[in-house]
């Protein structure tokens, strides 16, 4: 296998803007935006990279690249060039076509001049925007082992959820027969028809008919460009296209990854590394996630009045507390006041809790400053008046905020 991995190039996509996001996306890219409290969402998919013997990245980016290209220099600049290790930032060079990337396919159309340098045999392409943890080596394994011209990486979901993504029907033989964006009656599996294959945006191209399908598509002139909505479906039928079924090896379980290209998604996924037994384990040492070292004291635990408490929590270094915190997920550096109650909330690196102020169920952006006895979460009217508030009844302060009485 280690002799596979030489021949395979690897592309991670993040260059799409993250509208759903916004504001968190206002002035950054998305696949770094903060996620678990130290982490950047791109880094669970460098971390997948890492841990699988990956060490030869292309970032493909685009909008807010600045922002990604520093992450990238200050968290990930650990490969050795002289090996031929690397991971290259890469916005649209612009050489084929004078223009932006215009979907997934055309950012590899874009992008040929890479695997005409690298000649590899198989090409990786991964989504810079998703959380999960997934062996890429045992994906080319199974592609191999199917003599597969394209694998697609499937997560199992309840059927009645499979209306919100891409799904794959497959065969006994794990086979795709067809692929649909958003059906309104999703197919089920053949062996359990409550449970649909969600595409995960993980793909194992081999070279030569990655390169003849995105020059095909380039063509038309109809086309979104986009491989869920254009490339694989045109492929079933006419190449041998598989599901790599992301499971539980031992019982079969669906495995966890999660799209959180919405905030309440967002939000909801960081609910999933609380409770006793978390849905997502971020502190596995056999998959250690990396992200950018933090030069800060430990977390303190400060009394001065009514009791500190902190229940269920994440709570990065360089804190300081002396509040109340509840199922909430501290960043570096931040600060809860005296007798200030922080619920269900996210708060990013340097966010400051005033005294006595009162925060429930809200996304802070970093450096947001929370006057003391300044309530934010308890008033629906009043939050939309002066937040973004999500669907789901989530305020979202961006780092901008002037935050008054």
């Amino acid at each position: 296998m280690t002799d596979q991995l030489k021949k395979l190039t690897t592309i991670i996509m993040a260059g799409g803007k993250g509208e759903r996001l916004f504001p968190l996306t206002r002035d950054k890219a998305k696949p770094v935006i903060t996620f678990g409290s130290l982490y950047r969402i791109i880094d669970f998919t460098l971390s997948n990279c890492l841990n699988s013997g990956i060490r030869r990245i292309y970032v493909l980016s685009q909008y807010g690249s600045f922002s990604l290209d520093q992450h990238l220099r200050q968290a990930w600049d650990i490969m050795h060039p002289d090996l031929g290790e690397f991971i290259y930032s890469m916005p649209p060079q612009q050489i084929m076509v004078s223009r932006w990337y215009r979907g997934t396919a055309d950012s590899i159309f874009q992008n040929l001049n890479l695997l005409e340098a690298e000649r590899p045999r198989h090409v990786l392409i991964l989504s810079g925007d998703h959380v999960y943890k997934l062996n890429y080596r045992e994906m080319l394994d199974f592609h191999l082992s199917r003599g597969a011209d394209l694998t697609v990486a499937a997560a199992m979901v309840p059927r009645v959820e499979g209306s919100s993504f891409g799904i794959l029907k497959v065969n006994a033989t794990g086979e795709v027969e067809n692929f649909l964006e958003k059906p309104a009656d999703p197919p089920g599996l053949p062996d359990n028809p409550d449970i649909s294959l969600v595409s995960m945006g993980v793909y194992i191209f081999n070279a030569g008919v990655l390169v003849e399908e995105v020059i095909k598509d380039a063509k038309h002139k109809t086309s979104k460009h986009d491989f869920g909505g254009d490339i694989i479906p045109q492929m079933v039928g006419r190449k041998k296209v598989f599901a790599f079924n992301f499971q539980d090896p031992a019982t079969g379980a669906p495995s966890y990854w999660r799209d959180i290209g919405l905030l309440d998604a967002y939000f909801k996924a960081h609910q999933d590394l609380l409770g006793a037994t978390p849905t997502f384990e971020l502190f596995d040492p056999e998959w250690p996630m990396r992200s950018r070292p933090q030069l800060l004291p430990p977390s303190k635990f400060f009394t001065s009045g009514m009791p500190v408490a902190v229940e269920d929590s994440l709570i990065a270094s360089g804190c300081i507390i002396e509040g109340t915190v509840t199922r909430s997920i501290l960043s570096p550096g931040v600060r809860v006041g005296p007798d200030a109650v922080v619920e269900d909330a996210i708060l990013w690196d340097g966010v400051v809790i005033g005294p006595r102020a009162k925060v429930r169920r809200a996304i802070i952006e970093e450096g947001v400053r929370v006057p003391p006895g300044f309530s934010i979460g308890y008033d629906p009217q009043w939050d939309a008046s002066r937040f973004h508030l999500t669907e789901d009844g989530v305020v979202v302060v961006p780092n901008n905020a002037i935050l008054e009485d």
